[in-house]
């Protein structure tokens, strides 16, 4: 997992990177409000059984301040770029438009992309050094079955299309607000 360091390219800058995201949220909060549930499961579980009722609409916490956001999941892939047969590197344009073919049909709502370069231990013990790519996706609780698959399909079609012995996948559960 070695690689030439990426172009520098207005989709990767901090400022656009940022904005970006902001973009990508306030679409999939426009999209996926409807599918979330109303009140966060935590907020739920964590009132004891003689407490009053919490509003469905607005989860109270114990501060008494009304919560903010909804119950979602955060998930994050690592790709790395180089090939273990010492190949030349995935390109930024190869990634872009895997992300084009693969990732956005599955996430139309939104989607990030930072560049990064990574280390890890490769299945021969050496350890590699590459330029790589974290993508982000935030989806409601409620669409984790469904978008999990999405998730293992885009994993598995950079795996073989790349050559890749895996893409790193974190699953962070967190409350969005849009």
């Amino acid at each position: 997992m070695r690689g030439s360091p990426l172009a520098s390219t207005s989709l990767f800058q901090p400022r656009v990177r940022v904005a970006v995201l902001a973009a990508s949220t306030v679409l999939l909060g426009a999209a996926a409000t409807a599918s979330a549930p109303a009140v966060a499961p935590a907020a739920a579980s964590a009132a004891p059984a003689s407490a009053a009722p919490v509003s469905a609409a607005v989860p109270q916490p114990e501060g008494g301040q009304p919560e903010r956001g909804r119950p979602y999941i955060e998930t994050s892939l690592f790709f790395g770029t180089a090939h273990p047969d010492g190949s030349p590197p995935v390109t930024d344009r190869q990634f872009r438009r895997f992300v084009d073919e693969f990732v956005t049909p599955r996430f139309p709502a939104g989607l990030t992309v930072q560049q990064g370069t990574g280390q890890y231990r490769d299945r021969h013990g050496t350890i590699e050094r590459e330029r790589s790519y974290e993508l982000i996706v935030f989806y409601p609780t409620a669409q984790a079955g469904p978008s999990g698959r999405k998730i293992e399909e885009i994993r598995s079609a950079y795996e073989k299309k790349f050559a890749q012995e895996s893409v790193a996948r974190v699953d962070d559960r967190t409350t969005v607000d849009f």
